[in-house]
């Protein structure tokens, strides 16, 4: 694979954060394939795909969809004022690749913020994305975001680590 290619692919993941981070919501999920999944296990790491867990959210493209329509509401109670939130990534790392099939796997550590009013939550872990180039365009077939305490008991998110 070409250093071009990884470039897009890391591009990918840190633009996929920014969207987040804006409030970009419409956008953010316009990147996810048809069988996109948003999935946050609630035993991180530890938990195999596949597998059938409680999760912290497990969402299809409709799931994300109607979350999305929520946090736009202007009646939505837990968004008064609006959650607000920041991405920090590490350096993505090319776990696999399939050049010929168009199929890539990166894992990022990260750190994730997300604030409320005058509450603060601080999230850290590691964000597998599997993507899929189709009608050459990258596209989210899988978002795993596995929580470093998952295991912990965690107050609301209201936005997407």
């Amino acid at each position: 694979m070409d250093t071009s290619t990884e470039r897009e692919l890391f591009d990918f993941v840190a633009h996929e954060a920014r969207l987040i981070d804006a409030r970009r919501f419409d956008e953010w999920l316009a990147l996810f394939a048809e069988n996109g999944r948003y999935w946050v296990p609630l035993q991180g790491s530890a938990q195999l795909e596949g597998r059938a867990h409680n999760a912290l959210a497990d969402e299809d493209r409709l799931l994300l969809a109607l979350r999305i329509e929520r946090l736009k509401n202007p009646r939505a109670h837990s968004q008064h004022p609006p959650s607000r939130c920041q991405h920090v990534l590490q350096q993505p790392q090319l776990v696999q690749a399939d050049v010929p099939a168009g199929r890539y796997e990166l894992h990022t550590p990260f750190v994730y913020i997300e604030s409320r009013g005058e509450r603060q939550l601080t999230l850290a872990g590691t964000v597998r994305h599997r993507l899929v180039r189709r009608a050459d365009r990258l596209q989210i077939e899988l978002k795993r975001v596995d929580l470093l305490n998952a295991d912990a008991p965690l107050p609301a998110i209201q936005l997407f680590p």
